[in-house]
């Protein structure tokens, strides 16, 4: 006889149905936006000799800031801001703003690798201690360890063939980069979490932080744009590392905290570190290998938690 069941009866969804939209509302779309992330080494160095590496990481952020805050205009009505969210989103340009202007420095100081293993390994760290310190989300042990297994992985990664004298400077404008990371994307998910449009939150950051960094491309000898490689770059860089990233990102934070979300974009250095050896023809000794397996157990470690969190907010 077939199971008949009450009209008034709770309709269950599998567990398969629950992690497939887990995934598409959390940690996959953050994890597409590192994709997107790790391929900005690569893509920067096909940029016309001579160009100044923080005008290159400047040009994609003003070009797709202004992108992003002019589509979410026609994608949303235009929010309600309160004033505590003006104030918020005004301490979150400066921190968009000052991430490029801090780590493409940092990259020219102390190479690609030392500069990415302080920014991207510092950010979630600085991101669950922002997160506790505000009272916002409590790091739990799952995250400390995927996290400190992710970081782990990153240092061996990029640090694996690292030679050479480390420049403080540049160490410190690395984990500066870090720590203005954290703080959009904790600013970011504390308007989306409280039910803000992610487009709308992620247009004023960056349509703002745009603006923002305009003078400085400007100011810094801005010939490179006008030549095809230049132009192609920063058209790159502007739609696919920012615009799409960002979107990407912001519709990931929606139902991934910002501690987490951080920590899983520790995926962007293995990407750039594949690109580097199927492209450019970099070579990665065993110990960076060995980093790329600690980190993608790190954020199956992270990947898994938040499967399970976004399961139990749906049921």
């Amino acid at each position: 006889m077939p199971n008949r069941t009450s009209p008034l009866t709770p309709a269950r969804t599998s567990p398969l149905a629950v992690t497939r939209a887990a995934l598409r509302t959390g940690p996959a779309p953050v994890l597409g936006a590192a994709v997107l992330w790790g391929t900005t080494g690569t893509a920067a160095s096909l940029a016309p000799a001579g160009a100044p590496a923080a005008a290159i990481g400047c040009a994609g952020l003003a070009l797709g800031g202004v992108l992003l805050y002019l589509t979410s205009l026609a994608g949303c009505p235009r929010p309600a801001w309160t004033r505590r969210e003006r104030w918020l989103l005004a301490a979150g340009v400066p921190a968009v703003a000052g991430y490029p202007v801090a780590f493409y420095p940092a990259v020219a100081r102390t190479g690609v690798a030392v500069a990415t293993v302080i920014a991207l390994g510092s950010a979630p760290v600085f991101a669950g201690l922002l997160a506790w310190a505000t009272g916002r989300h409590r790091p739990t042990a799952r995250w400390a360890a995927g996290t400190a297994a992710a970081v782990l992985g990153c240092a061996l990664l990029v640090l694996g063939g690292a030679a050479g004298q480390i420049d403080l400077a540049g160490v410190l404008l690395a984990a500066a980069a870090g720590l203005a990371y954290a703080g959009y994307s904790l600013i970011g998910g504390r308007l989306i979490g409280a039910g803000r449009p992610s487009d709308a939150v992620m247009g004023v950051l960056f349509g703002g932080a745009g603006l923002a960094v305009l003078p400085l491309v400007l100011a810094l000898d801005p010939r490179w744009l006008a030549t095809g490689g230049g132009a192609a770059v920063a058209g790159y860089l502007a739609l696919f590392t920012v615009f799409l990233a960002y979107r990407l990102f912001g519709y990931g934070l929606r139902r991934t905290p910002a501690a987490t979300a951080t920590a899983l974009t520790l995926a962007e250095p293995a990407v750039a570190a594949v690109l580097g050896v199927a492209v450019l023809g970099e070579r990665l000794p065993g110990a960076s290998w060995c980093g790329l397996a600690v980190l993608a157990a790190g954020l199956l470690l992270l990947t898994a938690g938040e499967r399970v969190t976004a399961g139990e907010r749906d049921g």
